[in-house]
């Protein structure tokens, strides 16, 4: 058949999923209106941002698109008068800037087309819808058995994926839809091996996995035929949901918060459960499980959407697994996932943040123990089970299947190692992500700590403390060499110290008895014994005055001939000692 003839060369390498934040860096105001440059960021990197500029009324038509989710969101409302005047200008601000935080921070909201637009136009200007009619049609060229009935708008949450209505001419009355989608940035498979694994849709068959009417593709994207369930999804039980409405409407803001009766959370939780064994014992990679991939059939859950992990799609919850880094295999998103799925049987609600600690009441005790072993801060940082030890859980152990369809669904050997690589290439881009999510994770904790105001007031402390220490250090320093200057400046000021003889040295813990002096050069005579010191002499230049005035009188009354002479033991001439 000849499927998009002329298709794009190259998969589309954007991921959705990572989360855009925007921040309002500055206002500036024209002759009639105010502009807010903003500053958007996709993912944790600060080199992957930009600016866009944007006015009030372009925050308005933003928020008509979204007022379809039945949400109260918090734009600032509009004013006629005074709009130009500063005060409120900044105050608006505010408001907008607490807009956006609402919407980026909602998991549905920020997958909207509307919201990828009005932050990143240059990436998500084109019409996905008008894309795929065009590609749609090309495709009944060849194949004019089908008809397309009516396109079903924003059914799913993905951008690239588009959703018709359809029917076969040979059978009008059984509906069908189709679903387009780009191949995504982890489309690691070869082209051959890739046209292969799409054509083994149609044949594989499962007690607990929906069936393919018909799958193709082309090197840029892929057409999927299945029936069409009156019915609806799993996640359309649960919020009491038409299956045709649109993402937002059905599921953002439901009538009714109720969960699942306690018989139901352990049927289909078992039923799903070994379905992703049986994919994971066959080397498979899914990766895709959320309510909205669970379609009913009476009582039993099938799983769909087996293509994405081949289109290369990225998963809904990654946003939330890539904080995570020990949930770097595809089986232990599935797991992760299947806590969010479980988590929404119970309380007919996701979430409101991963991971959580504390649970609300829950039919059964046994619910709120699986969902501690795979939602919980433990469970998230040190590893959850497997899905063979889920099954072996009180919840799941006592279910007995009914369901005796025999599975049909072979692997080429070849395909089989092609799977492989393209599993362990998609773990590799995950794992990479959550090293830059770690990084920017402990690089903001650190800001954020020495940014604080406790931490600046003990810096402020720390810096007084230090200051103190630095000035009595100086103090000291002063101190000693004033003591060192004056003890010096006494010394040679003394009248009591002859210009001939050495300074004396300091006699501190030393004996009071008089020390003998040595001889002093035999030019000059030696002073008059009638010269007197000076009533203020001693003790005034030094604190152990007795002393130094004991040991100064002795060098005063020193007289050469008063020396007696010694003799040597080797008989030698006598000598002045």
């Amino acid at each position: 058949m000849a499927f998009m003839d002329k298709p794009p060369a190259h998969k589309v390498l954007l991921d959705d999923t990572v989360p855009l934040s925007a921040v309002i860096e500055a206002s500036q105001s024209l002759h009639s209106h105010t502009e807010y440059i903003v500053r958007v960021q996709r993912g944790v990197s600060m080199e992957n941002s930009w600016q866009i500029i944007r006015r009030y009324s372009d925050f308005d038509m933003l928020n008509n698109s979204l007022q379809i989710s039945g949400l109260s969101l918090p734009l600032p409302p509009k004013k006629l008068i005074g709009n130009m005047d500063r005060q409120f200008i900044a105050e608006r601000q505010k408001g907008l800037q607490n807009y956006l935080n609402v919407i980026t921070s909602n998991h549905i909201l920020c997958n909207y087309e509307q919201v990828k637009k009005f932050f990143d136009p240059t990436n998500y200007s084109a019409n996905y819808t008008e894309i795929a009619l065009q590609q749609v049609s090309m495709f009944f060229r060849s194949e004019p058995k089908w008809e397309v009935v009516e396109p079903l708008k924003d059914m799913g949450w993905r951008l690239r994926k588009r959703y018709f209505l359809m029917k076969c001419k040979s059978q009008p009355k059984d509906h069908l839809v189709l679903s387009w989608a780009d191949l995504g940035p982890d489309k690691y498979l070869q082209d051959k091996d890739f046209q292969c694994a799409i054509k083994l849709l149609q044949s594989w068959s499962h007690p607990y996995i929906y069936r393919v009417t018909l799958a193709t593709a082309s090197e840029s994207s892929a057409l999927i035929i299945r029936p069409f369930n009156e019915k609806g999804t799993l996640k359309d039980l649960i919020y009491k949901a038409k299956p045709k409405d649109p993402f937002l409407k059905k599921y953002c803001n439901p009538r009714k918060i109720q969960g699942l009766e306690l018989y139901q959370i352990k049927s289909y939780g078992r039923q799903i459960l070994e379905v992703l064994k049986f994919l994971h014992d066959r080397g498979f990679p899914y990766g895709h499980l959320h309510a909205s991939n669970v379609m009913l059939e009476g009582d039993n859950c099938r799983l769909m959407d087996l293509e994405n992990s081949l289109l290369g799609l990225p998963s809904f919850y990654r946003s939330y697994f890539s904080q995570f880094r020990k949930i770097n295999t595809l089986e232990s998103i599935d797991v992760h996932c299947f806590g969010h799925l479980l988590y929404e049987m119970t309380y007919g609600r996701p979430p409101d943040s991963i991971p959580l600690d504390q649970f609300p009441p829950a039919p059964s005790m046994s619910v709120v123990s699986v969902l501690e072993s795979i939602l919980s801060s433990e469970a998230c940082k040190s590893g959850m089970p497997s899905v063979a030890q889920l099954l072996q859980m009180p919840l799941f152990g006592d279910v007995t299947l009914t369901n005796s369809e025999k599975p049909q669904f072979k692997i080429p050997t070849k395909l089989k190692e092609a799977l492989k690589t393209a599993k362990e290439c998609i773990e590799k881009r995950l794992v990479e992500e959550q090293k830059l999510i770690s990084q920017h994770r402990r690089l903001t904790r650190a800001q954020s700590h020495h940014g604080s105001e406790e931490e600046k007031k003990k810096r402020k402390i720390l810096a007084r403390k230090k200051s103190k220490r630095t000035n009595c250090d100086t103090g000291e320093e002063q101190a000693m060499k004033s003591n060192n200057s004056n003890n010096s400046g006494s010394g040679a000021s003394s009248p009591l110290t002859s210009p001939s003889s050495p300074t004396p040295p300091c006699t501190a813990g030393v004996s009071t008895a008089p020390i003998p002096a040595p001889p002093p050069p035999p030019a000059p005579p030696p002073p008059p014994a009638a010269a007197a010191p000076p009533p203020s002499a001693p003790a005034a230049t030094s604190v152990n005055g007795t002393e130094r005035g004991a040991l100064l009188s002795s060098i005063q009354n020193f007289r050469k001939g008063g020396l007696k002479k010694t003799t040597t033991n080797d008989h030698s001439t006598p000598r002045t000692s």
